[in-house]
């Protein structure tokens, strides 16, 4: 059973999925970064440009802390690209011992999804790439992030926010884990599939969410969920 609420982190997300069916599982590409206490350990879900998939145990439990685009450096402390598509224990990015502490705190907390949310405002502020802090930083990653969501060039972009696109790169890889282009592709993606969920058609979707036609849109899902459109929105209903 999976379910969600906004945290009172702005922009974050806290989700559960408890009862997990064995089987694979796919997670698609969203720009984000999550916090996981997954099975009894804290492990950090990086950026991915493509569909992770993972075997699930069957009863494993897993509560998620997801932060909004931009975020997640912001609280682990490292550039988002060192961190694409993987999924690492969280001593790999803080010390041992401490990773260590936090994990007996969250075990005995009544709601690990609170517990999860504590330990990142306490982390917001600290240990934050250079060039992405302070509210300057967020103001732009923000804006970047929704410019291109909206579907902007990525020369407009650059203009818009007063960089070069060599900057507005640089920038992109160390706040999202990859180039503009690449997000712009992410978001549009997760756009589509919420104009799907209302049940409009494939080329509706494609056309809500600005693809050139069906046939860009399908080979956009192919390339970043690794199955068909029909397959994927299928999958997702199910």
């Amino acid at each position: 059973m999976y379910s969600e609420r906004p945290s009172r982190l702005r922009g974050a997300v806290v989700w559960s999925q408890s009862e997990v069916p064995a089987g694979e599982a796919r997670v698609l590409p969203d720009g984000c970064m999550d916090l996981l206490w997954w099975d009894g350990a804290l492990v950090v879900a990086g950026p991915d440009t493509r569909a992770h998939l993972f075997s699930r145990r069957p009863g494993a439990r897993m509560t998620g802390l997801r932060f909004p685009p931009g975020t997640g450096p912001l609280v682990f402390g490292v550039r988002a690209h060192e961190l694409r598509d993987q999924r690492a224990p969280l001593e790999a990015v803080w010390p041992e011992r401490a990773v260590r502490l936090l994990a007996e705190q969250i075990a005995e907390a009544p709601d690990p999804g609170r517990a999860l949310e504590s330990l990142a405002a306490g982390r917001l502020g600290e240990g934050q790439p250079e060039g992405w802090n302070g509210p300057e930083g967020r103001a732009l990653t923000g804006a970047v992030a929704e410019l291109l969501g909206s579907g902007r060039a990525v020369g407009e972009v650059a203009v818009a926010v007063g960089l070069s696109e060599r900057q507005l790169h640089r920038r992109c890889m160390d706040a999202f884990g990859y180039g503009p282009k690449t997000l712009t592709r992410v978001l549009r993606l997760q756009q589509a599939l919420l104009s799907a969920a209302g049940g409009a058609t494939l080329a509706e979707v494609a056309s809500a969410a600005g693809y050139a036609d069906q046939a860009h849109f399908s080979r956009e899902v192919r390339a970043l969920a690794g199955v068909t459109a029909t397959e994927l929105l299928a999958g997702r209903s199910a």
